[in-house]
């Protein structure tokens, strides 16, 4: 909604003070120029980038639509999720839930939180570890060390997609100067003519500029910030389940483990102890 938002206003503001100043909106459609700009800028990013990268932004930049990522409801979801798993290894022990980390999509905790179990990667991190503390005595010190070097590597992999699209925006008003060049080019071809033909060429040739520019840091520059958000959001999301794990095989009681978890939680989603207590319980009802 943000990214949304955000295009229209920039849009607006530009060419609504670009026709309140009596200019002729027409003079600013150059489809050529735009070719120019985004193939280049294009070619650039898939030369720059490998292919998985590329694919990765190519993805991650629709997402930009949709709202958060991680809202309020799916921490909810992914506590409570982690309640009932430790609150079945407690009473039954912990080989209880072997059955439910082998085969998630069968398990009857998992299926209550069809949104936690379709995120493959959080579903994937929960049973990892929770395999771990079944295979045997788990230093708690080894295992959030092991946690933290996978979350961090996970975390890099995502800045990447972010850090290649601020390599685009950076290239864009170049590219911008590029397809100007070429308009003058076209236009020292065109001296001798109807000054109004000249004029038409140079006006293209500057509104290359224009583009570039205005795609660098109107939409190109603010998306690559916008990934990197998500990207944070994730990390945040991942830090609560670890914590909460951590808490588990510490030996808290699976109550204290979710409060350590709700507390690692960001503090604008963050829900009071009663509100948790009370989604917990509906979730087991």
């Amino acid at each position: 909604m943000n990214a949304i938002l955000g295009s229209i206003i920039v849009m607006a503001s530009v060419i609504g003070g670009f026709l309140l100043s009596n200019g002729q909106l027409e003079a600013l459609f150059q489809p050529y120029e735009l070719l120019v700009i985004g193939g280049s800028a294009f070619g650039a990013f898939i030369i720059a980038n490998p292919m998985r990268l590329v694919l990765g932004v190519l993805k991650g930049v629709p997402a930009l639509l949709a709202g958060d990522k991680y809202p309020k409801q799916a921490y909810l979801d992914a506590l409570a999720l982690l309640f009932g798993l430790f609150d079945k290894a407690r009473k039954d022990g912990l080989m209880s839930v072997e059955g439910d980390i082998e085969a998630p999509e069968s398990s009857a905790i998992f299926s209550k939180y069809p949104k936690v179990l379709k995120d493959h990667h959080a579903t994937e991190f929960i049973c990892d570890y929770l395999r771990l503390m079944i295979a045997g005595n788990v230093n708690p010190f080894e295992l959030d060390n092991l946690m933290t070097l996978e979350l961090e590597n996970h975390h890099a992999e995502a800045e990447q997609q972010s850090h290649a699209l601020t390599r685009v925006a950076d290239g864009l008003p170049g590219f911008g100067i590029v397809a100007a060049v070429l308009g003058i080019v076209i236009t020292m071809g065109s001296l001798g003519g109807p000054p109004e033909e000249i004029g038409h060429h140079v006006a293209a040739a500057l509104v290359g500029t224009f583009l570039g520019i205005l795609l660098a840091y109107g939409f190109v520059g603010p998306m690559s910030i916008a990934m990197e958000h998500k990207a944070g959001e994730t990390a945040q999301y991942f830090g609560m389940i670890k914590t909460c794990l951590l808490a588990s095989v510490q030996g808290y009681n699976p109550k204290m483990a979710v409060e350590f978890g709700r507390k690692a939680m960001p503090t604008h989603l963050r829900p009071s102890f009663l509100e948790l207590e009370e989604h917990i319980k509906a979730s087991k009802g």
